[in-house]
């Protein structure tokens, strides 16, 4: 049986009343005109690294998000990491539900459009493709497309991936005035699981009215997030809601709740 993604009811000139949020929910209303957040940017390769540290820990704690500039992860890997998931995205309906999460599964890996608990039967406007990418013992190819066919290669950006997040869990782990190896430990070690999500919000109709993600925080110990060039990323600060600036080139990270409870 076909799935019912966002991506296909895009055509339609009115959403479905199930995207329309409650008036305390809807972007239109709630998001604060005229004032985009600057949350810290901070440059990785500062030769001041005790510096660096500082910022890391002052961003976690009065932000629970930062942007990092100079990370070490070559232009051209991201840009092709954007390329491949966008390629997806444009395949046909069909070759994407090869991938699809099955229907009676628990876990979240797998091409689909449900993730979050529907509250009051309310959906967000997006579709996704979600898998594990590291370490190797982990990973599903079931759940990696064929097509495009250089979507497998994203095992460079992994490896890229690594030494930025090892950069940042040993900065939150001095900044919490431990070992530099202690938050890694306790989030696993060497079989720390790194998971990929590729979120696509098809252009909406009414976006005054629909969320493509319902307000949250992560779960995770950190969230690495690649932007591309479209404005969507908000974040709650003192009670309200602010879109949050961009840099070019940036990658944001937001504290999750794993790192909370640590």
């Amino acid at each position: 049986m076909a799935i019912e993604t966002v991506q296909s009811i895009v055509l339609k000139e009115k959403i479905p009343e199930e995207f329309i949020r409650s008036q305390h929910e809807q972007p239109g209303i709630t998001t604060v005109q005229g004032t985009v957040l600057e949350v810290p940017v901070i440059d990785l390769n500062d030769t001041d690294q005790e510096k660096v540290l500082n910022l890391i820990v002052d961003a976690s704690q009065k932000w629970g998000m930062f942007q990092i500039v100079n990370h070490g992860i070559p232009f051209e890997v991201l840009s092709k990491l954007k390329e491949v998931g966008k390629e997806f995205f444009e395949l046909p309906q069909e070759e994407k539900e090869v991938y699809a999460k099955p229907p009676e599964s628990k876990g979240i890996e797998g091409y689909g459009t449900k993730l979050q608990k529907e509250l009051q039967g309310k959906k967000t406007w997006n579709d996704h493709l979600f898998h594990k990418i590291s370490p190797p013992s982990v990973i599903n190819y079931r759940f990696w497309p064929k097509n495009p066919p250089s979507y497998r290669q994203q095992e460079e950006y992994t490896k890229w991936l690594h030494g930025v997040a090892e950069k940042l869990l040993k900065s939150l782990s001095l900044g919490l005035g431990l070992e530099e190896d202690e938050v890694k430990k306790a989030l696993g070690g060497e079989n720390l699981i790194y998971l990929l999500k590729i979120n696509h919000y098809p252009p909406c109709p009414q976006p005054e009215l629909a969320l493509g993600l319902a307000d949250h925080t992560d779960m995770c110990a950190i969230t690495i997030l690649l932007p591309n060039e479209v404005q969507g990323l908000q974040a709650s600060r003192d009670g309200h809601w602010y879109d949050v600036k961009y840099v070019t080139n940036a990658l944001v990270v937001h504290i999750g709740d794993q790192m909370e409870v640590i």
